[in-house]
């Protein structure tokens, strides 16, 4: 066991999560939710029934309430007075600043949620959101929220053709982009991939309006009729609108993750209890007092961190925060810390990516800034090993401020599994207890629950939750196969490994299936290998996520050519022509993100007689560990083959 670090009685006496949450939550769950729904969110209409989960797994949450998020996370601040306080510090990757009080975006929302409706948007229509890290993201969002449309955000380092399936499956009408964004100091385009996913020429696209943000200024083409200015649609229209309630299970947005076929799943979420547990877990777990805190998530917009705790969770609770369009290194190593530094951010919510590559950048960067501001640190997208906990409490947080690793996932909506600060006892690199109200357990093989410390398991939840998703877009048989078949339907089974400590703690272990988490980003070995396979060259692929200490993972991929482009290739190694163009080709096909790593040309792939891909043998490989037990496979000796063949 290594050391834990106990809270401070300062900390403590000022924090939102109390231990008697816990309490509370155990004697009466549906009494606990409905008490944080009615405290946490403005109801236009209370509701009836906290929970109907008669048609499991399909739940219903806060049953005949009406509600709507937009009103929540901007007009009552407003009401209330608040008016004058900052939502929003926009902090552009070039150094141009935004300030917008909640006024301000009260009067931006209602200007885009009545461009919507004049663009012909209404009540239940898919919103496609295509955008950089800047204010008109969340602007979109919940102006899409206010008219009851779902939007689906798709992450701006997409492809053309991942952004095509998107809005396909959702049949968006709409979709928001904008010119372009700034990556490193250069503008990079965003509209060229929007033309391209509509103009695809398999079939008739459902988008009608095309609506740019103008943010780098470059050319971009214009297609008359369908595409149109943002500034020049959003700025003329007047500053209020009146927004309905909806009721508390009508789709708030639709995020695409993906999924062990290669299709995309749509995950979708609901209003009322959604937005119940996102405000609930951003004050509880990061411990946000709004009159006080400057706040700052580093997610993007795109994934689901960012609309929950970016969006909907800190607006919902009045916070201010800090939006930055950037990356860490632009224009220098120290910009995350000069940011905190400037605004006096004093809660930092970010990836452990990001955290190992400050290591690795080395501790005299941070020390240059005052980051005394800072009190609350967090962690998402992944485990953070035990190292990168301590450096970043350390160096980053001073040597006391409290880190919550917190545990979720697009499917779960908001934050599931997490210390409370000011009430656990700290244990680096684990997520530590299901937060108050969440119930977890970890199954073995058979499906049975234990609690031996160090035995690996399967991480299951065993209750329903108010942000649970409510199923795949259009596909209810796929939702039940996914999440609720492995161990029946009373488990839901996250895909995750994970094991008990001595103390009860738990500890996530990464992905069981098929998907895989690079940086934070949730990869499908499927849609991978499709990529690499729809090469020319390329007759078949393999693809294993490897531990890799700055992502988490990597992309390692395995391919076999075929016959002609064997012959023709000069060179099939790692730093040849053919491979970098491969890699090149997945980056087209999906996104940067997915480019893998390290592509081993081979001759076979090991499989079983079924012909199963065994990936957990070419894991081994991928990873230079002693490769485990090949008696299932059709022809043992495959394996010999690749690896020798690797040395060569």
């Amino acid at each position: 066991m290594s050391q834990s670090y106990a809270p401070s009685p300062e900390f403590t006496e000022q924090a939102n999560g109390q231990a008697d949450l816990y309490e509370q939550a155990e004697s009466d769950f549906e009494g606990f939710w409905a008490a944080q729904a009615r405290e946490r969110i403005t109801w236009s209409k209370d509701f009836e029934e906290t929970l109907d989960w008669s048609d499991a797994p399909f739940a219903k949450w806060f049953v005949g309430g009406e509600l709507n998020a937009s009103v929540n996370c901007v007009d009552r601040h407003v009401d209330a007075g608040n008016g004058d306080r900052v939502a929003i510090h926009f902090e552009g990757e070039g150094g141009d600043t935004r300030t917008i009080t909640y006024a301000d975006l009260q009067k931006l929302v209602a200007q885009a949620a009545n461009a919507l409706e004049e663009l012909g948007v209404s009540t239940g229509d898919r919103v496609a959101i295509y955008l950089p890290m800047v204010p008109e993201a969340v602007v979109a969002m919940l102006a899409c929220a206010r008219l009851g449309a779902p939007h689906s955000v798709v992450f701006g380092g997409f492809s053309a053709e991942a952004l095509h399936t998107r809005i396909a499956d959702a049949d968006a009408k709409l979709v928001i982009t904008a010119d372009g964004q700034f990556r490193r100091g250069k503008p990079s385009p965003l509209k060229a991939a929007v033309d391209a996913a509509i103009d695809h020429g398999d079939d008739e696209s459902p988008v009608q309006t095309v609506l740019v943000v103008r943010r780098t200024e470059e050319d971009v083409r214009w297609v008359e009729g369908r595409d149109l200015w943002w500034h020049e649609v959003v700025d003329k229209q007047p500053e209020t609108h009146e927004a309905q309630a909806f009721d508390s299970e009508h789709p708030l947005f639709i995020l695409y993750t993906s999924g062990t076929t290669g299709k995309p799943k749509g995950i979708f979420h609901t209003t009322g209890g959604y937005l119940t547990q996102t405000a609930y877990t951003n004050a509880v777990v990061h411990d946000l007092h709004p009159e006080s805190d400057v706040y700052w998530c580093t997610a993007d917009i795109g994934w689901v961190t960012g609309h929950s705790y970016i969006v909907y969770g800190p607006l919902a609770n009045g916070a201010t925060q800090v939006l930055y369009e950037g990356t860490p290194d632009t224009p220098h190593k120290g910009r995350f810390w000069e940011i905190v530094d400037t605004y006096d951010v004093s809660i930092l919510y970010t990836a452990p990516t990001a955290i190992r590559t400050f290591m690795k950048w080395g501790d005299d960067i941070p020390a240059k800034y005052d980051l005394s501001s800072l009190r609350v640190l967090g962690t998402v997208g992944e485990p953070i090993n035990p190292e990168a906990w301590r450096w970043y409490r350390e160096h980053i947080g001073g040597g006391s401020a409290p880190i919550v690793d917190t545990w979720w996932q697009t499917e779960t909506g908001a934050i599931m599994i997490s210390p409370l600060p000011g009430v656990t006892e700290l244990e680096p690199g684990s997520a530590q207890k299901p937060i108050p109200g969440i119930s977890a357990e970890i199954l073995d093989d058979e499906g049975k629950p234990f609690t031996e410390p160090d035995k690996v398991g399967y991480l299951v939840l065993t209750k329903p939750w108010p942000s649970m998703l409510r199923g795949i877009w259009g596909d209810e048989q796929r939702y039940k196969d996914t999440y609720w078949s492995r161990f029946g339907p009373e488990y839901y089974f996250a895909g995750d490994g994970a094991k008990y400590d001595g103390e009860g703690n738990i500890w996530l272990l990464g992905r069981v299936d098929d998907v895989m988490n690079v940086s934070g980003h949730r990869l499908s070995t499927a849609e991978i290998e499709s990529a690499l396979v729809s090469h020319e060259a390329v007759a078949e692929a393999a693809v294993v996520g490897a531990n890799d200490e700055t992502t988490g993972q990597a992309v390692v991929a395995f391919v076999i050519l075929r016959e002609e482009a064997r012959e023709q290739a000069d060179e099939v190694g790692e730093g040849s022509d053919l491979v970098q163009e491969m890699r090149n080709h997945v980056a087209k096909e999906i996104g940067p993100i997915a480019k893998p790593r390290t592509i081993m040309v081979v001759s076979e792939l090991p499989k079983t007689r079924s012909g199963k891909i065994m990936r957990r043998l070419l894991k081994d490989v991928a990873e230079n560990r002693e490769v485990g037990d090949v008696t299932t496979l059709a022809d043992s000796s495959v394996m010999e083959q690749i690896q020798s063949g690797l040395q060569k």
